[in-house]
């Protein structure tokens, strides 16, 4: 693995498949989600150095998500190459919002957008869990707030690039 940059906005390149497309070769709309999770979960571990799934055997802690908002805004045709960013925009002792985008490879279009929240959870006691302090320093470290309060002024910002 390569040295961690411990970027606010990470980033990486997907390709979109076939077997998440529908008959028109788009990518599928419940399927957008998985591709927000997936590039996240790459980028937790290529950046910050967390392996979620070690975390959750080793430790019982895990991220579950609480609520998400999801835009589907142009088409990601299959096997085109798409550019995902994250970040991290919000964060409490228990709690953690991440913002995710798809766009073209060129940074022009954007195909997609989320906000996701996640709730801290200890499988083991079944119950919300509190961050640890080593958690807590590295959100303050990655934090990487959006002036917009809602999801809809932020697709706007977005959508007129501001």
């Amino acid at each position: 693995m390569s040295a961690l940059s411990y970027s606010p906005v990470p980033s990486s390149v997907l390709t979109i498949r076939f077997q998440d497309c529908d008959p028109f070769n788009h990518l599928n709309n419940g399927r957008y989600v998985d591709y927000f999770l997936n590039a996240r979960e790459d980028h937790l571990l290529e950046h910050y150095g967390l392996d979620i799934y070690r975390i959750a055997r080793e430790t019982g802690l895990c991220w579950v998500v609480s609520t998400s908002q999801v835009a589907y805004l142009r088409p990601a045709i299959t096997m085109e190459k798409v550019l995902m960013e994250t970040q991290l925009i919000a964060y409490s002792p228990k709690h953690v919002s991440v913002e995710m985008r798809m766009w073209d490879l060129e940074k022009k279009v954007l195909k997609g957008f989320c906000w996701m929240n996640f709730v801290h959870f200890d499988l083991k006691q079944n119950k919300v869990a509190t961050h640890s302090p080593e958690y807590t320093a590295l959100f303050e470290r990655v934090h990487a707030a959006v002036p917009e309060t809602s999801f809809e002024e932020r697709l706007g910002a977005l959508k007129h690039g501001t």
